[in-house]
């Protein structure tokens, strides 16, 4: 009796706390991921719906009733994440969409007809039925990096992720070939010569597909349904296991287990590979791979030294430079040589015979162009840098030979040669600089025309915007919260996004005034703000209250409870800039970074001249500027540090702002101007330009400190070092580092303002070149 009771409990108290399961999805059914709400399969082994990834939430299918809720199926995983006030639903149209609250709904499913219903299958398949209840869509013919039991891969790819954390699409696939071979290929070199494991049933014929049993029987069947080939042992059942098949982020495909009589971790039971180095592609440019107990680490030729210490996997860059090549100094430069290593031949630009080693190294020697050198049995492959798919291989039997800088060749001659080249060189820039002054004399005039009529357009356009902005900023009120209400929309400041100079910054959410919805927001919590009154307080508040600009973080509200003083602002949900220059894998490009330093100089330059109060911020670096959604820069804490209103004394007591951006004036207790901002964004500017921090110990002494590189660079006219491994116009980069240059001269007087920053940095206006570090000249 006590038995069946315990049973009856147990019962009822599962079937209280089990997510409700619908095998049959209907037209007008929804999920959320605020309520955590996903559809089951019959048995629960499989769920569909929202999953937490990132910043967000995806949409995808995994296991639901093992520990690590694995992810087997992802849709659309190059996209950013969905926010949490997204809905999936299956609409009363037959359409299976994302709805976000703002933006267009997100197809998911493109099929001609309207689905009557929806179903997670004990597959692990997510399907769409018609009218006639026959499937119409089906997420097995979409796969992403697995296949399940079941599942036939025919005609199509798994592509790995970028790691078990980042789902997006990685470096790796295998694909299921028309001529019947089943390979493996890093992504972007679908070649026959980079495939590094296959089936090997090369011939077999179109339609042959790859198969999984649920009894974890992994073979390759031919379209009559001849099974062609296995890949493994049948393994034997024990504890009813489960299986799944993935190509992982090391670029391994493997056979996965999980059985209840083990423990909750998978087990593999088969891998295409036994050596973590065999994938091609595995380590980045100009690196090779070699394994070290069993595990795959990418290491760097001589004189070649990590891009990202803290990620090998993204290959490495010359730690040397080359004096320039004329193709008569030859001489000047040496090797370095590896042997029995294999890179991506196929990227040499010419092929020559070369009976032995050293005559491939002098045909390398007398071409300009050739960066390293392949040798191999008579056979010279040339190459320009970076040399790609590096690993160590004996069978190859290929020297790879580097060229790098070395000693000039014999007493005299060298220099020589070098002078005489100099020389023409001086000529040739000579004969260039008076073309320029006569072509630049005839257009002068032009010019000046020009200027002069587009700054009559200029003010009548900022005399309007100065209008209408004082219209908007009348009409606008900052609201007031109490502590308590923010407390509550703060969760108990438990959700805490970033900290900074002035306090601690939480995710919250408030009454959306406009509708019975909620709005996210981000909440300040100053912590190191300068004691004053209530009213003082007050009044500082309306005037960031009235900035109102696309690159200003717009200030929503604040509070004043006792000693508590919070700023509720709007939410930017895709970080700071720093987030983007120096912890992302993904480089911004070229135009993306130009766009940034405009909005930027837009901004700062509305703080400084436009908007009703003059604000300097004091603080700006890539940690102050968020990003929205739209991938706009916004300046974030401005007037924190102190309003220069009119009355008021220019000199600020104490140095403000963070070590590295801080200009000269404040460590000699000098007058603080709007200046102080615009040498702050000089060094932001090279930051940007670079991708790297403005002090770094872990690269070359005369490349520590970013500004100074920058000069030595422009003085030697090799602004280009700046942007190694990246195509750049070098007359828009020389614009870039000029702007920098003018921003972060030593007096403050000497700097542009942030308008002129913004004319030269549109290319409105000539930028002439800066002065040297030790003069002292008017701006420009």
């Amino acid at each position: 009796m006590a038995f069946l009771l315990l049973f009856l409990l147990s019962f009822v108290f599962n079937s209280a706390n089990a997510q409700p399961r619908s095998p049959i999805i209907e037209p007008g059914s929804s999920l959320s991921p605020n309520n955590n709400s996903y559809w089951l399969s019959e048995s629960g082994q499989f769920a569909f719906g929202f999953y937490p990834y990132g910043n967000g939430y995806s949409v995808g299918i995994w296991f639901e009733n093992i520990p690590q809720n694995t992810v087997v199926w992802t849709f659309n995983r190059d996209d950013p994440p969905f926010t949490g006030d997204a809905t999936l639903l299956l609409s009363t149209q037959g359409r299976l969409v994302v709805r976000p609250t703002q933006g267009q709904e997100v197809l998911i499913a493109d099929v001609g007809n309207a689905a009557s219903s929806a179903s997670m299958l004990d597959s692990g398949n997510f399907v769409l039925f018609g009218s006639s209840s026959e499937i119409i869509w089906q997420s097995f013919d979409f796969p992403t990096d697995t296949i399940l039991p079941s599942q036939r891969l025919v005609n199509n790819n798994l592509v790995s992720n970028v790691s078990e954390t980042n789902h997006s699409s990685g470096k790796f696939l295998i694909t299921m070939q028309l001529d019947g071979n089943l390979v493996q290929y890093p992504v972007g070199a679908v070649e026959m010569v980079f495939g590094y494991w296959n089936s090997k049933t090369y011939g077999a014929g179109n339609g042959v597909s790859l198969n999984l049993d649920s009894d974890g029987h992994l073979y390759l069947q031919n379209a009559t349904g001849f099974n062609i080939t296995s890949l493994n042992n049948k393994v034997a059942a024990s504890g009813k296991p489960i299986y799944r098949a993935t190509i992982d982020a090391d670029g391994i495909f493997r056979l996965y287990s999980h059985s209840s009589n083990r423990s909750d971790n998978w087990f593999i039971e088969w891998s295409s590979s036994d050596n973590k180095c065999d994938p091609i592609g595995l380590c980045g440019q100009n690196s090779y791979c070699v394994s070290m107990e069993g595990e795959p680490v990418c290491q760097c030729p001589p004189r070649f030294v990590y891009i990202d210490e803290e990620h090998k996997d993204l290959g490495c860059r010359k730690n040397y430079s080359l004096v320039a090549c004329t193709g008569r100094n030859y001489q000047t430069f040496n090797f370095s040589k590896l042997v029995d290593f294999s890179w991506k031949d196929s990227d040499s630009y010419l092929d020559v015979s070369a009976r032995t080693e050293n005559d491939c190294r002098s045909e390398c020697l007398r071409d300009c162009n050739c960066d390293a050198a392949l040798y191999n049995n008579q056979s010279c492959k040339k190459l320009k840098l970076p040399l790609r798919f590096g690993r160590r291989d004996t069978s190859s039997q290929t020297i790879t030979l580097l060229k790098t800088g070395g000693e000039l060749a014999g007493p005299g001659t060298g220099k020589r040669k070098l002078r005489i080249d100099i020389l023409i060189t001086s000529l040739a820039l000579a004969f260039s600089t008076l073309a320029f002054l006569v072509l630049a004399a005839i257009g002068i005039l032009k010019y000046r025309s020009r200027v002069r009529e587009y700054r009559s357009h200029v003010q009548e356009y900022e005399r309007i915007l100065h209008s209408v902005n004082n219209r908007i900023a009348e009409d606008v009120a900052l609201k007031s919260f109490t502590f308590e209400e923010l407390k509550d929309a703060t969760n108990n400041f438990v959700d805490e996004i970033g900290k900074g100079a002035y306090g601690t910054v939480f995710r919250g959410l408030i009454s959306d005034g406009n509708s019975d919805g909620e709005r996210m927001v981000a909440i300040k919590r100053l912590e190191k703000v300068v004691a004053e009154g209530e009213r003082d307080f007050r009044n500082e508040m309306r005037a960031i209250g009235k900035t109102h600009h696309k690159n200003l973080v717009r200030l929503l509200g604040y509070c004043y409870d006792g000693t508590n003083r919070l700023l509720v602002y709007e939410y930017m949900k895709n970080g700071s800039l720093a987030d983007f220059l120096f912890k992302s894998k993904l480089k911004i490009n070229w135009e993306g970074r130009v766009e940034i330093i405009l909005n930027i100089a837009r901004g700062l330059c509305y703080l400084h001249e436009e908007c009703e109060t003059q604000i300097i911020h004091c603080d700006i670096k890539p940690e102050n500027i968020l990003m929205d959604e739209k991938g706009y820069a916004k300046i974030a804490d401005f007037g924190l540090a102190k309003l220069l209103m009119p009355n008021q004394s220019k000199t600020y007591t104490g140095i403000r702002g963070t070590r590295g951006y801080v200009a000269p004036e404040w460590h000699r207790n000098l007058a603080i101007t709007v200046k102080a901002d615009v040498y702050s964004f000089g060094i932001m500017l090279f930051e940007i330009v670079c991708c790297r921090r403005s002090v770094e110990a872990d690269v070359p002494e005369n490349e520590q400190v970013l500004a100074h590189w920058v000069y030595d660079c422009f003085k030697a006219n090799e602004v280009e070092k700046l942007v190694r491994n990246e195509e750049v116009s070098k007359s828009k980069l020389e614009r870039m580092v000029k702007v920098g240059l003018w921003c972060t001269q030593d007096e403050a007087s000497s700097r542009p303002s942030m308008k002129k920053v913004t004319l030269m940095l549109e290319g409105t206006v000539n930028i002439p070149d800066p002065p040297l570090l030790s003069s002292f000249v008017s701006s420009p």
